[in-house]
């Protein structure tokens, strides 16, 4: 079975609220709407798979960026999660392969993505897809931010 991809839009605020919750990142869609005009403004995109019901069946953001020590923009993925009873059936693959087609358009040169260091199917996934261990990325909370690193 494919899923189809598409763009992600406010529309969609239930079913990515819905997912990232799935993901360890709680958020309600008044959340997603409330962020979303300053996120995309920011050129960040969201990329989702239709589940047979209709139901979105992942997502993936990602952004570009331009950094000074570098030539080209760097593409980033800050986000994926397929819906745990879809994992397995190559919709990361296509989330992922759909978001690196996009960057590339956009010119980056590269394409990184964060995951918890403690998600090793993650990981191992992302090594499958060609990406590499290529830096430690630390994270500190500001401005009483609330963390949820332990929230699964």
């Amino acid at each position: 079975m494919a899923y189809p991809i598409r763009p992600a839009s406010v529309d969609d605020k239930l079913e990515l609220a819905r997912l990232f919750t799935v993901l360890g990142h709680p958020c309600s869609a008044s959340d997603i709407a409330a962020r979303w005009d300053a996120w995309s403004a920011e050129g960040n995109r969201a990329l989702v798979a239709i589940g047979e019901d209709g139901r979105l069946a992942g997502v993936a953001t990602l952004q570009s960026m331009r950094v000074l020590h570098k030539a080209q923009p760097i593409g980033r993925v800050t986000a994926l999660v397929v819906d745990t009873h879809l994992q397995g059936k190559g919709i990361g693959r296509a989330l992922m392969q759909a978001a690196e087609a996009i960057v590339t358009d956009r010119g980056c040169g590269s394409m990184e993505i964060t995951s918890r260091v403690d998600r090793l199917p993650a990981h191992a996934f992302y090594i499958e897809l060609g990406y590499e261990h290529t830096s430690v990325r630390l994270n500190k909370v500001m401005n009483g931010a609330l963390p949820n690193y332990g929230v699964k």
